[in-house]
Formats: C-alpha cells, structure tokens, sequence
C-alpha cells in the first residue's frame, strides 16, 4: 500500500455558520456552531488515509481535550500518530465562519503547532520511508524547510500547498516537485492575478504546477508538456472548508499510485466534489469507495 507522510498542522476548528460573513465592525447572527477536527495538515492526512494510502501524521497538539480529539480523529481515520507529539500548551484552534454560498473566512490561532520548528529524532526515517511527503505553511517555516530538505535526500516526492501564502525561499522551492495553489494563493505569490500567468511564474520556480479553480476544476502546467485544464462535477456546495485538502490528499494517493496525472487530477477533483456538499472538515471527506463512484474517467 502507498505510504504518504504528513508534516503539517492540528486544529480544531470552531465552525459559525451564518447568512453571510461579518463586516469588519459588524455582527451577524449565526444559525448554527460546530467543533470539527481540522488543520491543514490533519486534513491532507485524513483525505490521503480514506482514500486509501498508509498514512504517518508528523507534528503537534497540545495537552488539552482538543489535542485528545484530535489525536483520536486521526487514529480512527487509520492515520499512524506515532510521531505526533504533545506539548504543555493550548492545541491550535481554527476560528471560521461558512456563508450559505459555501463559502468561508478562517483565522488560525497556532498554538502547539507553532512549536514545530524542526524536525524531532525519528521524523526524518518517517519521511524516507514514505511513498510521497505532503507540506503546507501553518508550521513554523524552519520545520517545512527541513522536511522537504530530508524527502530530497531519501528521493521521496514532495507535495507542498502554500497556505497560509508568504513568500517561499529558493531553499525550500529547490526541494519541491509538485506545488498546488488555489487562484488566491497563486495570486500572492505571483502578484498575477490571472490563474495560468501565475502558474506559468510559479513552474519557473518548481517542476510542477496545479492552480485550483474552484467550481471550474485545475490546472496543471509542468515543464515538458502542455497545460491541462480539468474539469470538476458539477455539484451545489454546502461548505467548502478542507475541500482544497481533500483534493491534495486525493491527488497525493492517486500521484504515489502511478495514475497519470489527468486521471489523478479528475480523481482528485471528485474527492473534492463530495466533500464540499457535506459540512465540516474532517468530516466531509470521502472514503475510497466514494471517489470511486464519483469518479468519471
């Protein structure tokens, strides 16, 4: 079976769901409140591992009821945890707001993520034993860096998701193969807002290159072939907090399975297709089975 390892954040997320977002100085009233299980990292790891791949998670949450349930969420994913420590600090919290469009706005709060700023005896033989290693940017910098470092050194692929976006040194984009951006993101890395203009700068910095569009599905430029565009189904949204994580957890598992890359892309694209019409992180993402039958060649 694939093996992916995870470098990467816990939160829970405190879900409001409401109307519309607020205003900066205005209030609104919310319909509803969740605590959902989230993070960046955590959710690419818990898409991979429902998707059907082994997945290891490397990081932290902190010694308190959400580093628990966090903890737990992932083990009865199937995600290993063996090198997720905890540490006497509060667990790193997500504070977001879903609109009835589907659409959300989120503040991290880091927390025990924020401790994770190297790797810790042990991370680097996870790394070099996995299939494909999975990075974004709510840990500290220093940590990302060093993963990515390691994965080149073992030769295992590199998947990196550049959120939050901040500018990216050459030492970390030197050990990248594949980035997946969303418009946004793209877009502040670039300062070109049209999504193949940012993804064509974007490939002068590593191999690959896919540029989420949400509803309009991806695009994929790499090196040595043409850009493709994907389509994604045509589905209503519900809430589409984690689905940019379940696409790359998805695509990692269908990348690692040797698919090629339009049928990883579309295979992706279903993952994520399922998970924005139900709500919550977490707990939107499909299981294998699922994908399979969203899935249209």
């Amino acid at each position: 079976m694939t093996h992916i390892a995870v470098l990467g954040s816990m939160n829970m997320d405190l879900v409001a769901y409401a109307e519309k977002a607020p205003q900066l100085g205005e209030t609104v009233t919310g319909r509803a409140f969740r605590t959902i299980p989230g993070g960046k990292g955590a959710n690419q790891a818990i898409a991979a591992a429902r998707a059907g791949a082994t997945v290891s998670m490397i990081g932290a949450v902190g010694h308190d009821a959400y580093g628990a349930r966090l903890r737990e969420t992932l083990e009865h994913s199937g995600v290993d945890t063996d090198s997720l420590r905890t540490i006497e600090c509060p667990s790193g919290t997500a504070h977001i707001v879903v609109d009835d469009e589907g659409g959300n706005a989120i503040v991290v709060v880091p927390g025990a993520n924020g401790t994770v700023d190297h790797l810790s005896p042990g991370d680097e033989g996870v790394i070099a034993s996995a299939d494909m290693l999975l990075l974004q940017l709510e840990i500290p910098l220093a940590a990302v860096v060093a993963g990515a470092q390691a994965a080149r050194r073992h030769g295992v692929r590199t998947v990196l998701t550049p959120s939050p976006a901040r500018p990216l040194p050459s030492e970390l984009l030197d050990s990248i193969d594949l980035l997946v951006a969303n418009e946004r993101e793209a877009a502040t890395l670039t300062d070109r807002t049209d999504p193949r203009d940012a993804a064509a700068a974007l490939l002068d910095q590593v191999p690959q290159v896919v540029v989420t569009l949400g509803a309009a599905g991806s695009l994929y430029l790499t090196r040595d072939a043409a850009p493709l565009v994907i389509p994604a189904p045509h589905v209503t949204a519900v809430d589409s907090t984690g689905a940019g994580d379940t696409f790359v957890g998805a695509l990692a598992v269908a990348l690692a399975e040797e698919k090629p890359i339009r049928e990883a892309l579309s295979w992706a694209a279903a993952a994520a297709a399922i998970s924005v019409q139900r709500e919550g992180a977490t707990e939107s993402m499909p299981y294998r089975p699922e994908i399979e039958t969203q899935y249209t060649a």
